[in-house]
């Protein structure tokens, strides 16, 4: 028994239809893998990163003076702990002097009055 024509267009055009469902489902398929994701989200992940630094020293040049000021206060930051320390040491170290010259003074003037 063969079709008639329309049945024959309608079963190709079912075929066609078919083949396109398909071809979609395995481009959404590819799209949604795992592994095509990741490396997606790698891809933007480090062209905003490229864009952030690429900002970044635009407004390094734009403004230095800032920049710098802002580098400066974060490394205070950070070494605060070091350079409280240092400080301490300083004081210190000038008091230490003080106590010095003056012991050397009450002796000076023990020596003359003696």
């Amino acid at each position: 028994m063969t079709d008639s024509p329309q049945i024959a267009a309608a079963k190709l055009e079912v075929e066609r239809t078919r083949a396109r469902v398909m071809s979609t489902a395995h481009e959404l398929q590819d799209r949604i893998s795992p592994k095509t994701l990741a490396r997606n989200t790698w891809q933007g992940a480090k062209e905003k990163g490229a864009d952030l630094a690429e900002d970044a020293v635009d407004a390094v040049k734009a403004r230095p003076i800032a920049a710098g000021g802002v580098v400066a206060a974060l490394t205070m930051f950070l070494a605060r702990e070091p350079l409280m320390d240092l400080a301490r040491g300083l004081v210190g170290g000038v008091k230490d002097k003080r106590k010095a010259r003056k012991g050397r003074k009450k002796q000076q003037d023990t020596e003359e009055v003696g």
